[in-house]
């Protein structure tokens, strides 16, 4: 019997880890986005989120290093966890990562108007509904020059971020049945009801992968 859950607890944990694209041992590397016009501080969300991965690094059995967007070169042989939007330089590397991998996905910048932080892909545009809804992109991809992916959390703000990756901590598994491929894919999560219930009222808004990866 003790075999049989140990064996049971084992594919728990290898299908997570799958899904999140690591391995048991592996150091992670946290790459998390600074308030904007104060270098060296992050939103209360993002630090949160960055709880949230070292949660699951030890779920899985792995290290953290955390780095600011700052941060340049290749995630090498580490699997990098990417926190935070590209707007107002809050985590370039973001912006950086959406040009080169996800021409599909534009991310509207600050303004008065009502695309102000809107995330633009397969034609539609999801709009920041502050205190009420708001949407964060989520995409796993695998850069040509490194060994491990690195898993984007792109949220149109702290709390977002922190939604998506407690969401998917919990239903990653019935997130991945309906993906063609957890080694790729991008996925856009809907945060609703924010005054009345934070970050726990998130879903799956809608697989856009192949929109995302699309050449512009």
């Amino acid at each position: 019997m003790w075999l049989w859950e140990r064996g049971k607890r084992t594919r728990v944990v290898n299908k997570k880890a799958d899904f999140f694209g690591v391995r048991p041992g592996e150091t992670c590397l946290i790459v998390l986005a600074e308030k904007h016009n104060a270098p060296g501080s992050s939103q209360r969300g993002d630090v949160r989120a960055t709880v949230e991965l070292a949660m699951l690094a030890g779920e899985l059995g792995c290290d953290v290093l955390l780095e600011s967007g700052a941060f340049r070169g290749s995630n090498g042989a580490r699997t990098e966890f990417c926190v935070g939007g590209p707007l107002g330089g809050a985590n370039v590397r973001t912006g950086g990562h959406l040009a080169a991998h996800l021409p599909g996905v534009t991310i509207h910048p600050f303004g008065s108007g009502p695309d102000s932080v809107a995330i633009a892909v397969g034609g539609e545009r999801y709009r920041y509904d502050h205190d009420h809804q708001e949407y964060a992109l989520v995409a796993k991809f695998t850069p040509a020059e490194s060994s491990r992916p690195v898993v984007l959390v792109c949220g149109q703000s702290s709390l977002a971020n922190q939604a998506a990756i407690h969401f998917l901590r919990r239903e990653y598994a019935s997130v991945a049945e309906g993906l063609e491929s957890v080694d790729r894919f991008c996925l856009l999560i809907r945060i609703s009801d924010i005054g009345t219930y934070a970050f726990h009222r998130t879903t799956l808004e809608r697989d856009v992968t192949q929109a995302a990866f699309a050449p512009a």
